[in-house]
């Protein structure tokens, strides 16, 4: 009897407990989500300051599209107006939300291309209306019909050529909602021609408030944005180039599997350039809409922008395999690395002379000074070859006899184990047994052979790495692959200067003047093909 009564206590108690711990559980879950909701106003403040810091152009443009709508709304919202153009209002303000873009360029392009599909659409739709009026209404129908099958499928395969749909992608797919719109509704409805009028007349008055919006309040260029990440990028791979050489030579040892973190200097400063190709191409494409809004009003050559991207990204491509030094698990020792220390810091220090330089030339929309390949550059490079050729028992090496000796040994031991598994094998095939024993002793042979082979696998890559160590060269050749990427960089420095210059050339730049007293123009009027892809700058000097 006590033993139930000790037994129900226990009962009771577990019961208790297991409800203790869900009560716990519960408490616990509600204060993490009480401290989370507390720290929630604090994070939203941090990340709204933050991306309003990063560029402050970005509440301008919220500021803006905010208006807009305010402003469209009046269709709605005044009786005048409403009475007038009705619940087709709708469409002035779907346009708005849709055309209003970050820069005037982009929003010129939508813009214009909802315009002109919408028209276009609209007098297709009413010549096919005019025909199928004629005829009865079962051949209207069919005619109906196939015409919009016939529009819809040549419109959409016109979609896939690259010059349409690089500009007016956007423009034919409103061209084909339209359409079928007007032309199916013409069928039911009696009087369509006015509700096309209405829709056009909405259309055009948001596309006119966001190119007020765009162009003549606080605009935004396209151009603008292009021509600064142009200089940003030759000053992010400056400072890559610069903080990798010092990390080399001044920093501590690399760590092994070290991962790239998002904040180092050296993956940021060359992640924007690899980065770029779309957006270079998007921001030229919109650049290439915008009007000419500077002073002299000279044809700018976009796309000779996006051929500076393109070279910077090969060269950026370099960058990131000198980085790549810097993480490989076989390094160079200190004592190597002080030997040519100074030579490799001098010419770094030149190359990124040289891109900032550069990157100045692009700001000021000036031509580059004429010693930008000074001959320090040049007597740099001369240094470090200089250097290497004075240590070539480190780069040629001269214990062959340790090499050759650490591979007679490794050739050797293979030989032995082969040897060993061929007299097991022999063994194994004279002994046949039948009994236990047999059994226990093939267990036994198993067991052993499983051993060796797993000692081979752990003993193999030891060898190599010791045969590879072994070799007096072996602590030089991750220096060779640092400087030779050191050199390559310098080769391909002359291709973005030559591209830079080509685009001053074309661009009007002018004139390099050391003492700044006065501009000069140089303005040799090429004999390029002019497109609306060369647009003029947008900024005054």
């Amino acid at each position: 009897m006590a033993t139930r009564v000790h037994v129900g206590m226990e009962t009771e108690m577990n019961e208790k407990g297991e409800t203790e711990m869900v009560k716990s559980y519960w408490k616990t879950r509600f204060l993490e989500f009480f401290g989370k909701m507390k720290r929630f106003p604090g994070w939203l403040w941090r990340t709204i300051w933050k991306v309003g810091r990063e560029d402050p152009r970005r509440m301008i443009h919220a500021v803006k599209v905010g208006l807009s709508l305010t402003l469209v709304s009046l269709l709605y919202l005044m009786e005048p107006l409403f009475q007038g153009i009705g619940t087709n209002a709708i469409w002035a303000v779907m346009t708005v939300v849709v055309v209003l873009e970050f820069t005037a360029g982009a929003t010129l392009c939508k813009g214009l291309n909802r315009g002109l599909g919408t028209l276009l659409a609209g007098s297709l739709a009413f010549l096919i209306e005019f025909i199928a009026n004629i005829s009865g209404k079962v051949f209207r129908a069919v005619f109906i019909g196939a015409a919009v099958f016939l529009i819809g499928a040549a419109a959409t395969y016109m979609r896939f050529f690259p010059y349409i749909k690089k500009n007016y992608d956007y423009g034919v797919v409103i061209f084909l909602l339209t359409f079928n719109l007007i032309t199916v509704s013409s069928y039911r409805v009696e009087n369509v021609l006015k509700i096309a009028h209405d829709r056009f007349y909405t259309i055009a008055i948001g596309c006119a408030i966001c190119l007020f919006m765009s162009l003549l309040v606080f605009p935004i260029w396209s151009g603008e944005d292009l021509h600064n990440s142009t200089v940003r990028k030759l000053e992010g791979l400056a400072k890559s180039i610069e903080a990798c050489i010092n990390e080399y030579f001044n920093g501590p040892e690399i760590k092994e599997n070290e991962e790239t973190s998002s904040e180092d200097p050296i993956y940021k400063g060359y992640k924007a350039v690899l980065d770029s190709k779309s957006t270079d191409e998007t921001l030229a494409l919109y650049a290439s809409w915008e009007p000419r809004h500077s002073r002299y009003c000279y044809k700018f050559p976009w796309q000779q922008y996006v051929k500076v991207g393109a070279v910077l990204r090969q060269f950026g491509y370099t960058v990131v395999a000198l980085h790549g030094c810097l993480q490989t698990e076989i390094q160079a020792p200190r004592s190597v690395r002080a030997l040519f220390k100074d030579p490799c810091i001098r010419l770094s220090g030149e190359v990124t002379k040289a891109l900032m330089e550069l990157a100045n030339s692009i700001r000021n929309r000036r031509h580059c000074s004429p010693g930008i390949l000074s001959d320090n550059l040049h007597e740099a490079l001369q240094d470090l070859n200089t250097a290497i050729k004075s240590q070539p028992r480190l780069f040629l090496g001269t214990n062959n006899n340790q090499a050759t000796n650490m591979l007679a040994l490794a050739a050797a031991h293979a030989a032995r184990e082969n040897k060993q598994q061929m007299d097991g094998h022999s063994v194994s095939l004279s002994s046949v047994k039948t009994d236990s024993s047999a059994l226990m002793e093939w267990k036994t042979k198993r067991v052993s052979e499983q051993a060796k082979e797993n000692e081979r696998k752990v003993l193999r890559p030891q060898l190599s790495k010791m045969a590879i160590t072994s070799l007096e060269f072996s602590e030089a050749l991750p220096f060779a692959a640092f400087a030779s990427l050191l050199v390559e960089i310098v080769a391909r420095l002359d291709n973005v200067i030559e591209e830079v210059e080509e685009l001053g050339r074309i661009a009007c730049y002018k004139d390099y003047d050391p003492e700044d007293d006065k501009i000069v123009v140089r303005c040799e009027r090429p004999s390029v093909d002019v497109s609306k892809n060369q647009l003029p700058t947008h900024a005054t000097d």
